[in-house]
């Protein structure tokens, strides 16, 4: 799977997740850079394309500096599309919302792993927190929407509240 490149660059993903119907819920792409082995840390930081994401990602990364073995799983939650959308769209759209995130990372020749899922942003990222076992979760205080920007995301606001995990909240 690795080796393949998919329309406008997009690598193969590493692994797909599908549900009990086939539909295509979740993908895993690596970056160039080697994981570390054996992986001590790991933080979970969300992505969605907005500055306050970015800024995430920045801070996750200087942190996770410090650490050995450190890897940060970068999340980008999808709404829910149809099986046929999802096939056409899912690796694009999280690919895209990711690009200046990933494009920090390799920069500072830090190793990721992205894993786009769909689904309610703060149930996912919680649940992926706990599959990865991700020492806590590192996010923005805003998200893209109109919504979002009033005082705290609503995303973030929900994590505070719902998380059982450490979190980092980065203005």
């Amino acid at each position: 799977m690795g080796g393949r490149q998919h329309p406008g660059d997009l690598p193969a993903p590493v692994s797909c997740q599908r549900d009990a119907d086939g539909r295509l819920v979740g993908l895993v792409f690596d970056s160039a850079s080697l994981l570390p082995a054996p992986v001590t840390n790991r933080w979970l930081v969300a992505v969605d394309g907005s500055d306050s994401a970015l800024r995430a990602v920045a801070h996750a990364a200087s942190q996770g500096g410090a650490m050995t073995a450190c890897v940060l799983h970068l999340v980008n939650v999808q709404p829910w599309l149809d099986a046929e959308v999802a096939e056409a769209e899912l690796a694009q759209r999280a690919w895209f919302a990711t690009a200046r995130a990933r494009a920090l990372l390799d920069a500072n020749s830090r190793p990721w792993r992205l894993h786009v899922v769909m689904g309610e942003a703060a149930e996912q990222i919680i649940a992926l927190t706990e599959r990865l076992d991700c020492s806590g979760i590192v996010i923005g205080s805003r998200g893209l929407s109109v919504t979002e920007s009033l005082l705290l995301g609503s995303v973030t606001y929900k994590l505070m509240h719902l998380s059982p995990y450490p979190g980092m909240v980065v203005p």
